[in-house]
């Protein structure tokens, strides 16, 4: 049982945790988990839901209750989600390795640079721009590090959709075990 004085603890902290207070900021939360790719429902894809299926039925292995399966359902869903956040994540480090940043830079601010190029192209004369950030270490060891540093704000921000997965698996799990 919690005292009086955890409970204004607590309180206090939820005032001061509410999360995005300004218009933009709750906009720009909203759109988080659409910006990579978590937002769709698990039958959006049918593909997906076919996945979401199989791994369902293994994991539920002989068990042919409707409980059962809805909570095998659940933690196939999760485990998907897992993978799929474990994809993004990597390759937001590998887009960082490449590029030094997340948006691939713009070769060409105008289109008459694009007319320039085509017309460098017909005489064999093209010099395209390095795509590699100029301050990103040369050195692969230490070009990697420097990545994932760069996409170190990035990753957290995956890391709540990655802890809820995890979650739910292990909730899921555990309800089929008994």
């Amino acid at each position: 049982m919690a005292s009086e004085r955890q409970i204004a603890a607590n309180r206090r902290n939820a005032r001061r945790s509410t999360g995005a207070r300004s218009s933009d900021g709750k906009g720009r939360a909203s759109r988080n988990a659409y910006r990579y790719g978590l937002s769709s429902s698990a039958t959006a894809n049918v593909e997906r839901t076919k996945r979401i299926e199989r791994l369902a039925r293994k994991i539920a292995g002989k068990a042919t209750g409707a409980v059962i399966l809805e909570y095998a359902r659940a933690a196939a869903q999760a485990e998907l989600d897992l993978a799929q956040i474990r994809r993004i994540k990597v390759a937001l480090i590998e887009r960082m390795f490449v590029f030094g940043e997340f948006q691939a830079p713009q070769a060409f601010k105008a289109t008459s640079e694009d007319k320039r190029l085509l017309k460098a192209l017909d005489r064999g004369g093209v010099i395209l721009p390095n795509p590699a950030d100029a301050t990103m270490p040369a050195a692969e060891p230490e070009r990697l590090a420097e990545a994932v540093r760069r996409a170190l704000p990035e990753l957290s921000k995956l890391d709540r959709y990655e802890r809820r997965a995890a979650v739910v698996r292990e909730r899921s799990v555990r309800s089929i075990i008994g």
